[in-house]
């Protein structure tokens, strides 16, 4: 095993991954469809303090869908996003991680937009499945606006002006 990769960051790993599970259960109605705000995508600033929370997001990201969608999809917005999300995790604007919060929105915008187009035609609309995608990655464009630029922002933020949680969150 990689000894950068302690029990405790297994464990964080784990605990991340079980609350965006929870999250997205506890809010399934905002949590799945064309038009969702998925409360559980802020924590894909996570990385922001560490690559080990990539696991954690990604995993939880993969039970949830596994769990409270009608498709597994293959989290893939999510892992890249994430990824992203750590190579950006020391860019501030004005203090904030707002340049870090991007990378979800746009993956999952174009990622999302196009596999709800995809697999979830609407039947009764005549538009080209290039209008479904664009109108669908708005859609979950905003949602993670919403998701990762406000509320993943505001997590960041408190984790780091305080000291018992930044303990939690970046103690090795």
């Amino acid at each position: 095993m990689n000894q950068n990769f302690t029990v405790r960051k297994l464990a964080r790993c784990a605990v991340v991954a079980a609350l965006y599970v929870v999250l997205c259960m506890a809010l399934q109605p905002f949590s799945y469809g064309a038009v969702q705000v998925r409360v559980a995508e802020a924590l894909c600033l996570l990385p922001v303090f560490g690559a080990e929370y990539i696991v954690g997001v990604v995993l939880g990201c993969f039970l949830a869908n596994l769990l409270g969608s009608t498709i597994v999809d293959v989290t893939l917005a999510t892992l890249l996003a994430c990824v992203v999300t750590y190579k950006l995790r020391n860019v501030r604007f004005k203090g904030l991680a707002i340049v870090p919060s991007l990378p979800p929105v746009l993956f999952n915008a174009v990622i999302i937009g196009i596999e709800i187009a995809v697999m979830f035609p609407d039947p009764s609309s005549s538009a080209p499945l290039w209008l479904a995608c664009i109108t669908n990655g708005i859609s979950v464009g905003i949602g993670e606006l919403i998701s990762c630029t406000v509320l993943g922002v505001l997590l960041v933020k408190i984790v780091e002006t305080n000291t018992s949680l930044r303990k939690v969150f970046l103690e090795a």
